[in-house]
């Protein structure tokens, strides 16, 4: 009898360690998902930007509400100075959310003429 209760004991042990590890695991589904939205945000906002008319593409920002996380999404541009006759910028964009932590992401890219 004593044997049963030691095994149960132990398997309580272990049954607890893995209810623990589920918990991480769905945490950190949970960010890889949101960082996935944010990546597919930002790379949304610089297509739109690619096909802007080159005099209206300019710096903003907005906001975006998916799977109950807000998102805010910037973007700066920003003339190339060392080319000249203006033919490239240089965008920025940057999606924020908070899922408990504060959390970002960045993407680079230059469009040209």
């Amino acid at each position: 009898m004593i044997e049963v209760l030691v095994a149960l004991v132990i398997l309580s042990i272990a049954l607890l360690a893995l209810a623990g590890l589920m918990v991480t695991t769905t945490k950190n589904n949970s960010f890889g998902n949101h960082m996935t939205e944010a990546a597919t945000f930002a790379q949304d906002k610089l297509e739109e930007l690619r096909v802007t008319e080159w005099v209206d593409i300019a710096g903003n920002a907005d906001t975006t509400v998916s799977s109950g996380i807000t998102y805010n999404r910037t973007w700066t541009v920003v003339p190339t100075p060392a080319i000249p006759n203006d033919i490239m910028k240089e965008i920025t964009i940057t999606v924020t959310w908070n899922d408990g932590l504060d959390h970002s992401i960045s993407l680079f890219s230059a469009v040209t003429r």
